[in-house]
């Protein structure tokens, strides 16, 4: 497999990240990916998610397809060789009992059957087609890959999330006014599960692999996860700290670096919240479709820096610089989405670093 990404790379990835986890990195992370194919050589399409590659396809013959492109990847900065198991947000649900649709650019979820909320009591299945097919995928990937790859662990989702699967998102915001105790109950099972679940993919990965990742691009040396509840967009601060927050915060101690999925203005009432959860290292900020990039918030950036949080915000590379000269960098992990030559990614970084002096100056 030839990567050009080899062990000194993976040193200063390690010791970079730790740096930055441990708030003694003086800059920002920053992630830069180029394209480089091999003239004359095939590249299989890949589908938006693993689920898309069908039932049928083997989890070898996903690996063999999946392989031209990492070693075409080119990887600037503070990015490096990743490949995440993504069969869809919330594929706990999947475990669970729900229906699965996948289509081709999403996965989805229904109820298997017509139940009240007290009918359901959520069990680990290790007979689940859906687990199984996402733990050999991920054992195949580990094997095939070793040290040269990290493979992230699959989107499992968050409790509400994972509930709204299993009683439709209607259900579950109605549970929360007329069964609130029997919410509670079930939101603390699946938590036990999550954590069960999640301890499964990480005995398959961190033997082999050099760390973590979750679906977002953050390295730890350790074990981490992209926290996340989607559901909170539609509930109060109130049911925030009644459903969600015992969830984050026992995630939060089982994990050595975790993360907050920020989906949305209307998440942003949870922030204080958040922000008082003393073991999550870090909130991902993502605005949604139809309002200002990353980089128009600017106060809510600062805010979380500020609150003793590492924030990753997916951005452009005009909008990157943009927070550097607002913000600073120190604390951010900036991904960039535009493709960059070496030369180009050289020149940004240099033009990103002078920019952060500047600010840091001010």
């Amino acid at each position: 497999m030839n990567l050009r990404f080899g062990d000194e790379d993976w040193a200063r990835i390690a010791r970079d990240y730790t740096a930055w986890w441990n708030h003694a990195l003086d800059r920002p992370l920053v992630q830069i990916m180029g394209w480089e194919p091999e003239p004359g050589r095939e590249y299989p399409e890949l589908p938006r998610r693993v689920a898309g590659f069908g039932d049928e396809m083997s989890p070898e013959e996903m690996v063999d397809r999946v392989t031209p492109h990492l070693e075409a990847t080119r990887y600037y900065g503070d990015a490096f060789p990743r490949w995440w198991v993504d069969f869809g947000p919330g594929m706990m649900a999947g475990f669970l009992g729900a229906e699965v649709h996948v289509v081709p650019e999403t996965v989805w979820f229904s109820p298997s059957a017509e139940s009240t909320i007290w009918d359901l009591h959520p069990t680990y299945d290790p007979d689940n087609f859906w687990w199984q097919r996402i733990q050999a995928v991920t054992r195949v990937a580990v094997e095939a890959w070793g040290k040269r790859v990290q493979v992230g662990h699959t989107d499992l989702g968050g409790n509400l999330d994972v509930l709204a699967s299993l009683r439709t998102t209607e259900g579950l915001l109605l549970d929360l006014y007329d069964a609130p105790e029997e919410v509670d109950r079930l939101v603390a099972e699946i938590t036990a599960l999550w954590l069960r679940y999640y301890d499964e993919l990480d005995a398959l990965i961190r033997p082999t692999c050099r760390g973590t990742v979750p679906w977002a691009p953050i390295w730890s040396p350790g074990t981490s996860y992209m926290l996340q509840c989607d559901f909170a967009y539609m509930i109060s601060p109130q049911m925030f700290e009644r459903f969600v927050l015992p969830d984050l915060t026992a995630c939060c101690e089982h994990l050595a670096h975790g993360f907050y999925h920020l989906d949305g203005p209307a998440q942003i009432q949870h922030v204080d919240m958040l922000l008082g959860i003393e073991r999550l290292r870090g909130i991902q900020w993502v605005p949604g479709a139809g309002n200002p990039e990353p980089e128009g918030w600017p106060d809510l950036l600062r805010r979380i820096v500020a609150g003793g949080k590492r924030c990753q915000v997916a951005v452009s590379a005009a909008g990157a610089l943009e927070i550097v000269r607002q913000v600073g960098g120190r604390g951010f992990m900036l991904t960039v989405a535009d493709r960059m030559t070496a030369e180009e990614a050289a020149d940004y970084l240099a033009l990103l670093a002078r920019e952060d002096r500047g600010a840091a100056r001010r």
